[in-house]
């Protein structure tokens, strides 16, 4: 009951993402609406519950968990559960626990998270513009989430920087931004919106910026050199030899990355999403509450990777979003 995971197309299923919260202090315009309807706090996993979950996955073959949201951080108790997760690394099981954060919380709690093992973080920011960032996130504030990277980096966690690429609003941003990652010594990726939850007045081909365009505008201004660097992720990296420092690119659109996929993602009700762009999912929380061995809900996992498919079907051609989720991002933790 200990084998690998293995899914249907020969892939080893070794990077978890478990969303601990669905709740979030920001509303991002392309992530949810801004009047959120969250689950009942009594629908959620207990953090012995995800603790057990995460668990059974490391003993599995899982190395690399990263924890998400929401905003992972605003959950109340949330430190017991990276501690929890700890004895996983010190074992050597798993071979690194991290998070995405909006960097919110991050001056808080980045000294604990380092002592907890976590060595990299991914911080969520679209702009420098204090201004466009309050839009963007709508309840955010720019200086506290910088506050976070600088106590972050003090506490010597590596920050990579996500930047959403949104069509109109940080497209003048695009050398500013670069600029200030290299001098910050943060990697930067940058990544295509993804058409998942209805966000009301918000329309998705209106934010959408392909990258093949910014890679493009990048080009005119640096030297590109494709890097075949993989960290458990979909990106794809390039080294700009003007500043020497790494970029990536997450383009679930114009590029699909689903031939490498080696994850799957955990909500914090125990959904198990075998695919971000699909919607088949399986219920890990009933054989989890059913008994207290680990045999069925060990089970119920080999099951759900069996129906892992081979690519999602996300598509924004003729004017149209097609392979749409019904879902908002921070259901399933992007």
């Amino acid at each position: 009951m200990t084998a690998p995971l293995i899914d249907p197309f020969a892939r080893a299923i070794t990077y978890l993402r478990v969303s601990v919260t669905d709740r979030c202090d920001f509303r991002c315009v392309y992530c949810m609406s801004e009047h959120m309807q969250f689950l009942p706090k009594a629908d959620l996993l207990t953090l012995e519950e995800l603790d057990r979950l995460c668990s059974a996955f490391v003993e599995m073959g899982v190395e690399k968990l990263r924890i998400t949201g929401g905003e992972p951080l605003v959950r109340r108790g949330i430190m017991t559960f990276f501690r929890a997760m700890s004895r996983h690394l010190a074992s050597g099981a798993l071979k690194e626990l991290t998070l995405t954060t909006n960097g919110s919380q991050l001056a808080k709690h980045a000294a604990e998270l380092a002592d907890c093992g976590v060595r990299r973080v991914n911080v969520s920011l679209d702009t420098l513009d204090a201004d466009k960032f309050a839009r963007i996130t709508r309840w955010g504030r720019l200086p506290q989430v910088l506050d976070g990277i600088a106590a972050a980096t003090a506490a010597g966690l590596t920050v990579k920087i996500n930047v959403v690429a949104l069509k109109g609003v940080n497209e003048d941003e695009l050398f500013g931004l670069t600029r200030w990652c290299a001098d910050e010594g943060h990697d930067l990726t940058f990544i295509e919106v993804m058409p998942m939850g209805d966000l009301g007045e918000e329309d998705r081909l209106d934010q959408y910026w392909p990258l093949s365009d910014l890679r493009a505008r990048l080009a005119e201004r640096y030297t590109l050199t494709d890097l075949a660097d993989r960290t458990g992720g979909p990106a794809r990296y390039v080294r700009l030899a003007e500043t020497g420092q790494r970029i990536g690119f997450i383009t679930p659109l114009t590029h699909n990355f689903c031939e490498s996929c080696n994850r799957v993602r955990l909500t914090c009700t125990g959904e198990l999403y075998m695919c971000l762009g699909q919607e088949d999912r399986a219920d890990l929380r009933a054989p989890l509450r059913a008994s207290p061995e680990d045999a069925p809900l060990r089970s119920a996992i080999r099951a759900a990777i069996t129906r892992k498919p081979k690519g999602h079907d996300f598509d924004y051609s003729r004017q149209t979003v097609h392979g749409q989720m019904s879902r908002h991002m921070s259901h399933t933790g992007g």
